[in-house]
C-alpha cells in the first residue's frame, strides 16, 4: 500500500498549534511487517532503510516463514500521524533480524510506548521485543499481524503462548491497510493514557 495520499491537508506541513508529539517505536521479529505498518499509517513520505537480501545474509538471517520477503530493514523506518490539532505520533520501525538487535537501545530512548507485532507462524520471534520492553519498563501493546497462510489463532492463545500478563492489550491487525494499523497506534495511546491516569490517581 502506498502511504502517500491524494488528500493535501493530509501531506501539508505540520501546523504551528501541533506542540506535543509522542516518540513510539514499532518492533518485532523479521519480516512481521513493521515496515508495511509505518508505510500504512504515515501521513508523510516515511523515511525506510531497506535494502535487498544477499547473499551475506545466507545462514545469518532467517526467512523461514517469510516466503517472498527479498528486502529487509538495516536501520530503522519512520513516519508521522497526526492525531488531532495538537497531538502528534513519530513511528520508528525497528529492525528485526537478530545482528540489528543493538540499534533497539538507542531507537526506545525517549520513547513513550511501543507495539509488538506479532506473525503467529514465528511467535518465538517476538520473545526478544517483549522482554527488552519489560527491561526498559516500556509500556506496550501487542498487534497480531494476521497473515493469510497463517492459521488463525485467537488472541487468548497468543497470550498464552507468549506468557502475557494479563494488562498488556491485545489486538488483530492488518498492517497493509491503513485504518486498521491506525487502530493499533490509538490502541497504544489510550493504553498509555490509561497508564498516566492510574498513576495519578494512586
Amino acid at each position: 500500500m502506498d502511504s502517500t495520499t491524494s488528500d493535501p491537508a493530509l501531506r501539508a506541513p505540520l501546523g504551528p498549534a501541533a506542540d506535543t508529539g509522542l516518540k513510539i517505536v514499532v518492533v518485532g521479529g523479521f519480516g512481521v511487517g513493521k515496515t508495511t505498518l509505518v508505510r500504512s499509517v504515515s501521513e508523510i513520505r516515511p523515511l525506510n532503510t531497506e535494502e535487498v537480501l544477499t547473499q551475506a545474509g545466507v545462514g545469518v538471517d532467517d526467512p523461514s516463514g517469510a516466503a517472498g520477503k527479498n528486502t529487509t530493514t538495516v536501520a530503522f523506518d519512520f513516519g508521522r500521524i497526526t492525531l488531532d490539532a495538537r497531538l502528534v505520533l513519530y513511528v520508528f520501525g525497528a529492525p528485526g533480524q537478530k545482528r540489528f538487535w543493538f540499534l533497539w537501545e538507542r531507537l526506545f530512548g525517549g520513547t513513550l510506548g511501543a507495539v509488538v507485532l506479532v506473525d503467529t507462524r514465528r511467535l518465538a520471534d517476538s520473545w526478544y521485543a517483549i522482554d527488552r520492553l519489560e527491561h526498559h519498563g516500556t509500556p506496550f501493546v501487542v498487534a497480531v499481524n494476521r497473515f493469510a497462510e497463517a492459521v488463525p489463532h485467537g488472541l487468548a492463545d497468543v497470550r498464552e503462548a507468549l506468557s502475557l500478563s494479563a494488562d498488556v492489550p491485545m489486538l488483530d491487525c492488518d498492517a497493509r491497510e491503513r485504518a486498521s494499523a491506525t487502530s493499533v497506534l490509538i490502541g497504544l495511546v489510550n493504553h498509555l493514557y490509561d497508564l498516566s491516569t492510574a498513576r495519578e490517581t494512586t
